[in-house]
């Protein structure tokens, strides 16, 4: 017996090894899965709920003021006044510049003689010609002498009113191009005036969305200068042609601009709002995208379950949820990316 325990003694040992071996290689293992299972994972969630989904267009414009020109001088004169400030809000008429007019004011005056001396004398021939004094082509003569002197003076007082520069309409107006006492030639800019009560934009969208962009949309409107502002307007008009070169349709838009914030040339980034619903969303830190699946972390019994969720389209991060998910779910929008499917979670926020 003991001859044959001692044969199988260095076999029992070698069992015995092997059977060690196997638990101290497993053991490592299922402390690690159970520590995994056991380990809690903070995070942050969001509840599943209907909210204002704007499907819109985006575009980039440049803003242009509702009517802007450049004042100029029809003729070419002295400037005697000068009665605006750099940048001055101005009326409709407001007198700007008064250029030397001295010539043309004596030219209105000799004009009015002429014509008070001619409409006396086709009185006098038109009295005598009631008496049977006078023949009627003497007076038709004066009578037409008498016409184009007042024609004369009509042309002449315009040309007078001309050497004083109004206004054209109400706005802002720019920096003054000209000095007291300059001579200044036909054409030559005096300064610019913008109408900034409204701002427009001119803008294209692709030929696509032909059928979905029509007057009355709003339009939303934001600048680098005002990053925490939005400026709502509406389209006001449509090109009647689609540009065959780039395939896009030109859509203009006006703002109301009654603070002066949007100034002439500003690069505005837009949205045109075609339709606003109420739809199921979630913000696109919460979806986990996986080869052309994608998923979502959700809170059952304080353990993050893995869920396929199906989504549709997409608007300044947020998605659209179509399935996969029901309304009121909690959902891990934070914290997602250390999360394996049944991992105890703590709640920090929502």
């Amino acid at each position: 017996m003991s001859s044959v325990i001692s044969r199988r003694l260095p076999l029992i040992l070698l069992i015995g090894a092997l059977i060690a071996l196997v638990v101290y290689l497993q053991w490592p293992e299922t402390v690690t899965t159970q520590e995994k299972h056991q380990r809690v994972v903070s995070v942050k969630t969001t509840t599943l709920a209907l909210a204002e989904f704007k499907d819109s267009v985006e575009a980039i414009g440049t803003s242009r003021a509702n009517e802007q020109v450049l004042i100029t001088s029809k003729y070419s004169d002295l400037v005697d006044e000068i009665s605006f400030q750099d940048g001055e809000t101005v009326n409709k008429g407001d007198i700007l510049v008064r250029l030397n007019s001295r010539e043309e004011a004596a030219k209105v005056k000799e004009l009015q003689a002429n014509l008070a001396e001619s409409v006396a004398q086709l009185n006098r021939f038109q009295d005598l010609f009631a008496k049977k004094a006078t023949s009627k082509s003497l007076v038709d003569q004066q009578e037409a002498k008498t016409k184009a002197i007042s024609a004369q003076l009509l042309s002449a007082k315009i040309k007078f009113d001309d050497f004083t520069i109004k206004a054209p309409f109400s706005g802002v107006l720019g920096f003054r191009e000209i000095s007291l006492g300059a001579l200044i030639d036909v054409g030559d800019v005096i300064t610019s005036l913008d109408d900034l009560s409204i701002i427009k934009v001119d803008f294209s969208i692709p030929e696509r969305y032909l059928t979905t962009v029509s007057i009355g949309q709003n339009i939303e409107a934001t600048n680098t200068a005002y990053q925490s502002e939005v400026f709502i307007g509406k389209v006001t008009s449509l090109d009647s042609r689609i540009d065959p070169v780039t395939r896009t349709l030109k859509v203009r838009a006006e703002i109301s601009n009654a603070d002066h914030k949007l100034r002439a040339g500003m690069l505005l980034n837009l949205q045109v709002v075609r339709k606003v619903e109420q739809i199921l969303q979630l913000p696109e830190s919460a979806v986990i995208p996986i080869e052309d699946k994608h998923f979502v972390f959700v809170i059952e019994d304080n353990k993050a379950i893995k869920k396929q969720l199906k989504i549709g389209r997409r608007y300044h991060g947020f998605v659209e949820v179509l399935g996969g998910i029901d309304t009121g779910t909690k959902v891990v929008i934070e914290g997602a990316l250390k999360l394996r499917d049944g991992t105890t979670v703590i709640v920090l926020g929502s």
